[in-house]
């Protein structure tokens, strides 16, 4: 934390000023500046002096031909303003103004405080703005502004006028475009602080929606409450916005009613902004279910209401719905305008209803509202996208004959459309018509084609484009190679983008951030990590900064392939930088280290996460809760759900399939089960995935007739069961002895085109060895040799049935096979031979399988060595016989005597 004095303390019983060194931090210029002390005798001559100077009206002649220009200063101005703040303000400002041009610096920070202060004590409010606004050009961080602010009005504020210049303030930051800072310098507000007033703040959050900053939003409202601020039918309305913008519409319909029961009664403009929402969500049977109980609460629906409904009818393409509450609407008295109509025009062209679109843009002309831009716009676009070229340049021509001069994003509708239809030449014509229509076909107009024709992947034909582009005298921006690039990266031809972006430099072209991120992030994504890096340092060799973007694609890069060090550089580089990583970067992250199993170094990044102030997002808290699930951290898990649902996050169906899987992996299938229903409750459909994870969790548990009650509800859900959930449940019925099942469900597999691997078969001939069906399991057996799928687990099976059913020829046999087929045997292949020779009492052909099992370097296990010992005599235990034993003896700790 930085340090200062608050202002420059004049000791009433001396006639001494004292002034106290203080420091600003300016972050984004990170320099350090101490300012001087200045002396006892020079301060009180200066300040008296240029104090009685300004009590005349020439004051600025006086001194301008006095000395006093060589001792001003920062400190002495400062001090100055604080000897005559009972003085006229408007003069100070003057003195202010006039010390700035001679000295040519800023002034400090304490300075422009004292004098906005001092300004609006004599409500001089527009002049007082116009010093923040000098203040905010200096760019101290808000924090600083706000205790600099807070310390001025404590001393100087004569009339109660601390919200004033708090909204004075934030609205400045707001007018210069400084939204994040004008939040900030709020969020420095503490209970008992002077704050802005509830209008301010209301704007505030209404202007953090119009640019979509929801973090800083929701930070903004909950300081309000915080600080006891409103809220009032403006905050009310905002939030609701707010919480629609984000899809949350159900907690905005709860505002509703929570302002219904604070005696807050909903305008017009609030159950306009929550019809938006619900036609956003397409939840627009509710949205007209609300537009008809504004009636009860005395509120008439007005254009704008009957519009958004229009709109998103349209959207969801339900046009003819639409038409319906047109017509509802010009019963009531109200005339639709060209947006209501444009809505209906372009949702009827993107239901491929051409016809009905014209006849809504007749109705439109005879209502006597002429079309404009945006409408041909419509009509043309929707006719292009349907590839109906011919009544596309029909309605072109129609629209130049009614006076209205088309532009180029008229014909690029048209372009694009004959580009998508493949009719190059067309698209050429198009271009010559441009220029007889004295249009000249810009950087815009061909980026159209080519953007067009990357779109449907038609690269090569692109790069012609470009070739014509040059041709016509046309240079091709940046941003023409950045789309022609992206093309080749996403058809996949990574090494014809590099040589496109080589290509752009050669013609002079500089390549921008953009540029380069979309050949970073490209190569990232294709795993070409070492070309990435070098286009990145390439990016700083230009002087280009790379942004979160461009950081971000690296991070994701590297920890994809679990180079978290070479990721934490990147993102120790970023801070560095001043680029604060987002939810994103700290995903990949989270997500690098659970999939190296390190969950300790996962929560640490999540923790980190919180520690930044970066919200996370329903993905870093899924990709998580998967990571704990997954590694038995059932607890953890549990309470990072907890925490998701705290945060207003809606958990999706792979948040609940993680939790799910990790219960039904802990046979713990309660929770499971009230998972599963809470899902359904809350609209969350289950998909396969989580079926599975259920399915297979009962089976271990014994629960199959639960577990095939689900296996048939996958299909009644529209759920096509695949490999996985029949192998677990055909597993389940092997397990449990029910063959015919598990056979039926064996061929139903099959006969649905779902490949059975090597576990479905395994299952199958485990049950039948189990059942002692041999020569089924044989059969099945031979089929997997057939398909070259038979494992170790196979024989193993095998050999232990054939075992089981004392046929120690056929066992001996399907090991040879084994060796012949080049598959290994493994120390359980023998130790299932050497337990059944041993039961046998064939301890000579045993003791032969444990030598030939040392010799392939297999280590014996403690269950090798029981059997060993259980087969031989207690009575007759020859020392021969006990050497095999010896180092079984020696691991347990028997006694030497013994050994």
């Amino acid at each position: 934390m930085v340090f200062w004095n608050h202002h420059i303390r004049l000791l009433p019983h001396r006639k001494h000023i004292r002034l106290r060194t203080f420091s600003l931090l300016l972050s984004s210029c990170r320099f350090f500046t101490t300012l001087k002390k200045i002396s006892y005798a020079e301060n009180v001559e200066t300040v008296e002096e240029i104090s009685k100077l300004l009590n005349h009206n020439s004051w600025s002649i006086l001194m301008g031909s006095s000395d006093i220009i060589k001792k001003l200063n920062p400190e002495v101005i400062q001090a100055v303003l604080h000897h005559n703040q009972f003085s006229d303000p408007i003069r100070l400002l003057g003195f202010f103004n006039w010390s700035h041009s001679q000295l040519g610096i800023h002034h400090n920070l304490l300075s422009y405080s004292v004098l906005a202060v001092l300004l609006c004590n004599s409500s001089c409010f527009p002049l007082a703005n116009g010093v923040i606004e000098r203040l905010i050009e200096t760019r101290p961080p808000s924090y600083m502004v706000f205790d600099s602010v807070v310390s001025c009005v404590r001393e100087y504020n004569r009339r109660d006028c601390s919200s004033v210049i708090f909204d004075i303030v934030i609205n400045a930051y707001k007018k210069m475009g400084l939204l994040k800072e004008a939040a900030d310098l709020f969020l420095c507000v503490k209970d008992g602080d002077f704050c802005p007033s509830l209008v301010c703040c209301n704007s505030l959050l209404s202007d953090l929606l119009k640019k979509s900053m929801m973090g800083v939003f929701w930070r903004v409202y909950d300081k309000m409450l915080e600080v006891n601020l409103g809220p009032d039918i403006y905050t009310y309305t905002n939030l609701i916005s707010g919480l629609c913008k984000e899809g949350k519409v159900e907690q905005g319909k709860m505002v509703i009613v929570e302002m219904e029961e604070k005696g807050i009664s909903p305008n017009l403009v609030t159950y306009n902004v929550l019809i938006n929402g619900l036609c956003r969500t397409s939840a627009l049977d509710e949205a007209l279910e609300l537009k008809r109980s504004m009636a009860e609460k005395g509120l008439t629906p007005d254009s704008y209401t009957y519009s958004i409904l229009v709109d998103g009818f349209c959207k969801n393409r339900r046009a003819w719905e639409a038409k319906l509450l047109l017509v509802e609407m010009m019963g009531k008295g109200l005339k639709p305008n060209h947006i209501t109509y444009t809505s209906l025009i372009d949702g009827f062209m993107k239901q491929g209803d051409v016809a009905e679109a014209l006849e809504i843009k007749d109705e439109m002309t005879a209502c006597g509202i002429k079309l404009n831009f945006v409408t041909y716009a419509a009509l043309i676009s929707g006719v292009c996208r349907i590839g109906d070229m011919d009544k596309g340049k029909g309605l072109l021509f129609e629209m130049i004959r009614l006076g209205l001069s088309p532009s180029s994003q008229i014909y690029s509708y048209l372009i694009e459309g004959y580009c998508r239809e493949n009719k190059m030449e067309a698209a050429y014509e198009l271009l010559a018509e441009m220029k007889n229509m004295n249009l000249s076909p810009t950087a815009f107009t061909f980026n159209a084609i080519i953007n067009a024709l990357c779109h449907v992947r038609n690269v090569q034909c692109a790069y012609k484009v470009l070739q014509e582009m040059t041709f016509c005298g046309i240079k091709p921006s940046v941003v023409t190679y950045t789309t022609l690039i992206k093309g080749y990266i996403h058809g996949g031809n990574l090494g014809e983008a590099m040589r496109i972006f080589e290509e752009m430099k050669e013609k002079g072209i500089p390549p921008d951030v953009f540029c380069y991120n979309s050949l970073v992030m490209g190569l990232c994504k294709g795993g070409r990590m070492g070309e990435a890096r070098s286009y990145f340092d390439e990016m700083l060799e230009r002087g280009l900064k790379p942004d979160a973007y461009t950081y971000g694609a690296l991070i994701h890069g590297y920890c994809k392939d679990r180079e978290m060090k070479i990721a934490s550089r990147y993102l120790e580089e970023m801070s560095r930088c001043g680029i604060k990583p987002n939810d994103i970067v700290y995903t990949a992250f989270i997500d690098g280290h659970c999939k190296e199993g390190n969950i300790d170094e996962a929560m640490l990044s999540f923790e980190d996460m919180l520690k930044q102030k970066v919200l996370p997002d329903l993905l870093a808290y899924s990709v998580l809760i998967h990571s704990l699930a997954k590694n038995g951290k059932m607890q953890e898990a549990a309470q990072a759900f907890i925490e998701l649902r705290a945060k207003c996050l809606v958990p999706d169906v792979y948040t609940y399939s993680s939790l799910i899987s990790g219960y039904s992996k802990q046979g713990d299938m309660t929770k499971a089960l009230e998972l599963l229903e809470e899902m359904r409750r809350e609209g969350v459909h289950p998909n396969i995935v989580t079926y599975n994870s259920l399915i297979n969790g009962l089976c271990k548990s014994g629960e199959i007739e639960r577990a095939h009650e689900l296996f048939c509800e996958t299909t009644a859900r529209g759920l096509a069961p695949n490999s996985v959930t029949y192998a677990t449940i055909i597993d389940g019925y092997s397990k449990c002895g029910n063959l015919v099942e598990a056979f039926r469900l064996f061929d139903d597999m099959q006969l649905k085109g779902i490949p059975c691997d090597s576990f479905v078969y395994n299952s199958v001939i485990d049950g039948c060895s189990r059942k002692g069906d041999l020569d089924k399991a044989l059969s099945l057996f031979q089929e997997m040799l057939h398909k070259g799928i038979a494992s170790t687990h196979t024989f193993n099976t095998l050999i232990d049935g054939f075992c089981k059913s004392n046929k120690s020829a056929e066992a001996l046999k399907l090991l040879q096979d084994m060796l012949d087929l080049n598959i290994a045997p493994t120390n359980v292949t023998y130790t299932i031979l050497i337990d059944h020779h041993c039961k046998l009492g064939m301890m000579e052909e045993a003791e032969d399988l444990f030598l030939e099992m040392q010799n392939r370097d297999l280590k014996p296990t403690t269950v090798t060595y029981a059997s060993l010992l259980n087969g031989h005599n207690k009575t007759d235990i020859q020392t021969k016989q006990l050497n095999f034993l010896r180092p079984w003896f020696n691991l347990n700790g028997f006694p030497a005597a013994l050994s």
